[in-house]
């Protein structure tokens, strides 16, 4: 075990290191205003490239002890793990098969993970990360962060509380537009390693953000995954990995009800979508639908009744959705937002793994557990569409 490393902790803000997001990254940036926006975190080191010399110029960037800015993820860890002031968590924002080698040394350095999405790139690293988690006794939790959105919040309190009855059909969309061209011999950096499957692994749209379409939907409706079909493309020439995604669900019975059905549409060639996810859940009682692109708001229908609005922080919404709302109604809360809220709930449960902490039953966030069904999800996928859409178990 190695939950046992003592650090100088106190009361201020918890110290955490970032691994990945140096100068041209776009997600490393997002973390870091989520994890300063509550004054929660303080970032106090950094592995922020794949070089010394570009970390240490992106340390410098950033304001950091150029003593505490190094040039790998292992002897960052190492280092880390030897000073009484070191970190107590770390954020991993590196491409997907960088994530388990970096959350492996730094659990075994005794220190927690916040690591972005999908959990790795291949199932057999997701479950030898999810069983060094458990040894570890660390919290590690998982950046999908649309679950950190009120509404959100509020839609999976409706569907926990009964309000839609038994769910029949879950419906989750996201479209984007952006890999239409080959982005990735232009020089993009994101593209690059995105269609890349000895970085990204076997999942492309699939990965990137099948994944998150997957977790809202699964977050939303409680439900577990049996069985799906899939049919993947890479329509763009040359593209090794899959940029449009058609999955059909089968989730497993709960109790005496019939299994829910669903299906996924992703896709990263589908032109006039920007970041276009979309949940929809349909019970025996009425149906809701949440668009991300207008995030305070939530459509719910009772059966044989007329369309209600309910809006973050207004009328209709519950304690679920207040805990992690920030500003009055009319006010747009939005995707930095939902971010910082997954930081948020990530330091509730870093102070109550400290001696003497108390943990608190209302925080929510995707475990380790979540990244596991994710990258089972894609395997999965890629296993059906090879099997020209044969129904495959997860």
């Amino acid at each position: 075990m190695v939950s046992g490393r003592q650090v100088e902790s106190g009361s201020g803000p918890i110290r955490y290191g970032m691994v990945g997001g140096g100068q041209g990254a776009f997600i490393g940036a997002v973390h870091r205003i989520a994890a300063r926006m509550d004054g929660e975190f303080e970032l106090v080191a950094g592995a922020l490239s794949s070089t010394p010399e570009k970390s240490l110029a992106s340390a410098a960037d950033l304001g950091l002890d150029p003593k505490r800015s190094y040039g790998s993820f292992a002897e960052m860890a190492k280092a880390e793990k030897r000073r009484k002031d070191g970190i107590e968590a770390v954020a991993i924002v590196t491409p997907n098969h960088m994530h388990w080698p970096a959350a492996k040394a730094f659990l075994e350095a005794g220190i927690h993970v916040i690591c972005d999405k999908p959990l790795t790139s291949n199932l057999g690293d997701a479950k030898k990360l999810a069983a060094l988690v458990e040894k570890s006794g660390k919290v590690f939790v998982l950046t999908h962060n649309y679950t950190g959105y009120p509404m959100v919040r509020h839609a999976r309190e409706m569907v926990a509380n009964g309000e839609l009855g038994d769910i029949r059909l879950v419906h989750a969309e996201y479209p984007q537009d952006w890999l239409t061209e080959k982005a990735e011999a232009s020089g993009s950096k994101q593209a690059a390693w995105r269609v890349d499957p000895k970085q990204s692994g076997v999942g492309g749209a699939s990965g990137d953000i099948g994944t998150h379409a997957y977790n809202l939907a699964r977050f939303v409706s409680g439900l577990e995954l049996d069985s799906l079909s899939a049919d993947l493309d890479s329509f763009v020439e040359g593209r090794q990995l899959d940029d449009n995604v058609h999955v059909m669900l089968r989730f497993k019975p709960k109790g005496e009800e019939k299994g829910a059905k669903g299906m996924l549409f992703a896709s990263q060639v589908a032109p006039g979508h920007e970041n276009g996810l979309k949940v929809r859940v349909y019970g025996t009682k009425g149906g809701l639908e949440w668009v991300q692109a207008d995030p305070n708001y939530l459509w719910y229908t009772p059966f044989g009744k007329p369309k209600q609005l309910i809006t973050r922080g207004g009328a209709g919404s519950g304690p679920a959705s207040a805990r992690v709302t920030r500003v009055p109604p009319g006010h747009p809360e939005g995707y930095l937002e939902g971010f910082a809220n997954i930081y948020a709930e990530a330091a509730r449960a870093i102070r109550a793994a400290r001696p003497g902490g108390k943990p608190d039953k209302d925080v929510v966030f995707p475990t380790v557990q979540d990244g596991v069904e994710g990258v089972a999800f894609v395997e999965a996928c890629v296993k059906s569409s090879k099997k020209n859409g044969a129904w495959t178990k997860l």
